[in-house]
């Protein structure tokens, strides 16, 4: 709307865009908009982009199936949402398919955030943990920078030597 203003004090398109700091291709734009259409050719037309593909009721279950948790859904292991199991989520209770993105930016809308799970198991035991990183982490970590292992995968089997292969010597 100050592009507007400034159009009607007959200022040209050039010198607007250097004014509001926006490129000169948009002010002659808005320019042929303003000429063509008046005011109401520039006011919003809302936001750009496609728009969401479930209804405002859809929404309000989906928020309720987040309120619910992974695992009433399915997913046990940990208790997160991330933006891809939303999306599957999605797909199975309303048949409308999003990405991973379209799913955190709704999720997002919603008041919801992504998760990453952490990576450890439900069985986790937290006493072998800690007497593991005592006893053997201190040895290992105690060890001197020189002291390193090269050992094969098959310790003490020749590789691509002729004739050690299966049957070799049985003539």
């Amino acid at each position: 709307m100050q592009a507007v203003e400034l159009f009607e004090r007959k200022i040209k398109p050039s010198e607007v865009a250097r004014r509001l700091r926006v490129s000169v291709k948009s002010a002659y734009q808005w320019h042929q908009l303003w000429r063509d259409g008046g005011v109401q050719a520039l006011a919003s037309h809302g936001p750009s982009g496609s728009r969401c593909r479930l209804s405002s009721g859809c929404l309000e279950k989906l928020a309720a199936y987040l309120e619910q948790g992974p695992a009433a859904h399915g997913w046990v292991e940990d208790q997160v949402w991330t933006a891809s199991r939303v999306a599957t989520l999605i797909g199975r209770k309303f048949h409308v398919s999003y990405s991973v993105s379209g799913a955190t930016r709704l999720m997002h809308r919603l008041g919801f955030s992504p998760q990453v799970p952490a990576r450890r198991v439900a069985e986790r035991d937290e006493q072998s943990v800690t007497a593991w990183r005592e006893v053997t982490w201190a040895e290992v970590k105690g060890r001197p920078a020189g002291a390193t292992s090269a050992s094969r995968t098959k310790p003490g089997s020749p590789v691509g030597r002729p004739g050690d292969g299966p049957g070799a010597g049985a003539e």
